[in-house]
């Protein structure tokens, strides 16, 4: 899934964009205000982390036209403010959630799958496709109960698709929430990553869960 980072602070904004990709999300950065709300006008993200204290633009006008212009992305606010006044600031103008500096990464991951759950993009905090499970929070894998190690970009693929079980998606849409806008479309990554996983989640299994619709995309559903 994609996030979009707006934040100041470089080195900080480097270690969470770290510590999210490993977790098997796309980054996008932004460090001040202005500079963000291009980003989150021009790149649809599927959560927002926006600090309030932001040069150029702070980050409740950039909330605010976010929310005028029917950008509806929720935005969790990342800021080293900790008073109520500003916790409602924020809240009034349309943030989803709050989250003061510092915090502990995993309190941070568990707002953003909050966030989407929130937000609907995943119904459960475990996704199923026939005996396929998977875990959103840790990450694991299995099929029939066996354990499937997969890399951050294999995850992220997989999760896009389950988020979207039963529905063709094209390989445009795969490479706007996998991968960074430098992405060369061109490329034949995508097609890569899904025989990885096909070889990981298919091969040794009578059911095939990932299909190819010719000229329209790909479909993570149980084989009829």
């Amino acid at each position: 899934m994609r996030i979009l980072l707006i934040e100041d602070e470089k080195d900080l904004a480097s270690i969470i964009k770290k510590g999210l990709e490993e977790k098997g999300y796309n980054v996008d950065m932004a460090h001040d205000g202005e500079e963000g709300l291009y980003m989150a006008e021009n790149y649809p993200a599927d959560v927002v982390v926006l600090d309030i204290m932001l040069p150029i633009m702070d980050g409740l006008t950039v909330l605010d036209k976010m929310r005028q212009n029917e950008i509806n992305t929720p935005v969790l606010m990342l800021t080293a403010k900790d008073t109520v006044i500003d916790k409602i600031k924020g809240l009034d103008c349309g943030a989803d959630d709050y989250l003061t500096k510092p915090f502990d990464f995993s309190e941070l991951l568990a707002r953003i799958r909050a966030l989407m759950r929130r937000r609907g993009d995943v119904k459960q905090a475990t996704i199923r496709i026939a005996d396929l499970e998977i875990d959103t929070a840790t990450h694991e894998v299995r099929r029939g109960g066996k354990l499937i190690l997969l890399s951050s970009k294999e995850y992220a693929l997989l999760e896009y698709l389950a988020y979207h079980k039963g529905h063709v998606v094209n390989r445009f849409d795969i490479t706007e929430h996998i991968y960074n806008e430098e992405f060369d479309l061109d490329s034949n990554v995508v097609d890569v990553y899904i025989n990885f996983l096909r070889k990981k989640l298919d091969k040794d299994f009578d059911r095939k869960l990932i299909h190819t619709v010719r000229g329209a995309g790909y479909i993570l559903r149980e084989e009829k």
